[in-house]
């Protein structure tokens, strides 16, 4: 119910926004778009985490966030819908959409029948429920949760990046239409970040098994593939360089993002993971935010490009502390 009851808010808010006539009604529809979302993640992954072993983890989840991906390649047309009719269309059609398959799971979806969960998971089920203020203090007694908070954090800065100012950059700079430059950018990072969390949860799920920070290189590696994707993304001048660019920084953070609830569940309690991952989910999307606005004054004065630059040396830099300083002891954390 909470999964679908989330799927029906977001849908609604979202047809919400294509009747707003101010920018109050829609910074108001946004966060209630955002509240209902924050209410999916932590819990979903939490869950499959429970459900899947090292063994399977992270290609569990990456199964479930490839979803995601193809949504925003799926999504990506919406500014060709926008182009040809109203931004208010796109809003609706796509909102309108999104109810009618809630109303559609709340039909059909059923719970698996408690006879046929697994053990493991009857068991961590029948747990006592742990005290609020208490899974806090466990968690942000833990360093290593907050390490893990900055290194989910700051790749976040380019994530949204991408997915916010990538199709302005593209239409600015290779001179097409924003009906282009939408589905242009979007499509190309989402199908490969499908592709890289598939990738790297098969990886990740291989590597762990034989190295307790195969979990780590594997992000590690997608982040590294980021890098030459943002200078590429700031210097390309041509649609094949953008391509190229959005096909490798897909690629890459697929890698990173499949594997962050994972390396968390190496670090952290089945308890209190889904708290700690919407910790995560929480300074992962307030980075988006700060980034969404500095990337708006910069394309006012004409340096988006040169930002997208900088976002490479900060990934590098963070690159260098997960290196040194992320050094999980067990494949999976228990109490």
């Amino acid at each position: 119910w909470l999964i679908v009851g989330s799927l029906f808010v977001w849908s609604g808010v979202t047809f919400a926004m294509g009747y707003a006539t101010s920018f109050s009604q829609l910074y108001v529809l946004r966060a209630l778009m955002g509240i209902s979302e924050a209410l999916y993640m932590p819990t979903g992954l939490a869950m499959i985490a429970d459900f899947h072993s090292s063994r399977t983890r992270s290609m569990a989840i990456g199964v479930h966030l490839s979803g995601n991906y193809m949504g925003q390649a799926l999504g990506g047309f919406g500014a060709t819908i926008a182009d040809k009719f109203s931004w208010n269309t796109a809003f609706q059609a796509f909102g309108m959409i999104g109810m009618a398959y809630a109303v559609v799971l709340i039909v059909f979806l059923r719970e698996k029948n408690k006879s046929e969960l697994i053990e493991e998971t009857a068991s961590l089920k029948n747990q006592d429920k742990v005290p609020l203020l208490k899974g806090l203090g466990v968690l942000l007694g833990n360093p290593a949760f907050w390490l893990i908070l900055l290194l989910f954090s700051v790749p976040s800065l380019p994530g949204w990046a991408v997915k916010n100012w990538l199709p302005t950059l593209f239409a600015d700079k290779l001179h097409i239409e924003m009906g282009q430059a939408g589905p242009l950018s979007t499509i190309t990072t989402s199908l490969s970040s499908l592709i890289g969390v598939i990738i790297g949860g098969y990886l990740s799920d291989r590597w762990v098994q034989k190295h307790l920070r195969g979990r780590i290189y594997t992000s590690i590696i997608g982040l590294v593939l980021t890098v030459p994707a943002l200078l590429l993304i700031a210097y390309g001048t041509t649609i094949t360089h953008a391509i190229a660019a959005g096909m490798c920084f897909g690629l890459g953070f697929g890698m990173f993002d499949g594997n962050n609830m994972p390396i968390l569940c190496q670090f952290v309690s089945p308890k209190y993971r889904a708290t700690g991952y919407g910790f995560m989910n929480m300074m992962g999307i307030m980075a988006g935010a700060l980034i969404t606005e500095w990337l708006g004054k910069s394309t006012d004065s004409g340096g988006l490009a040169g930002d997208f630059a900088l976002l490479a040396g900060v990934v590098l830099a963070i690159i260098v502390v997960q290196l040194l300083f992320l050094r999980p002891k067990v494949r999976d954390f228990v109490d």
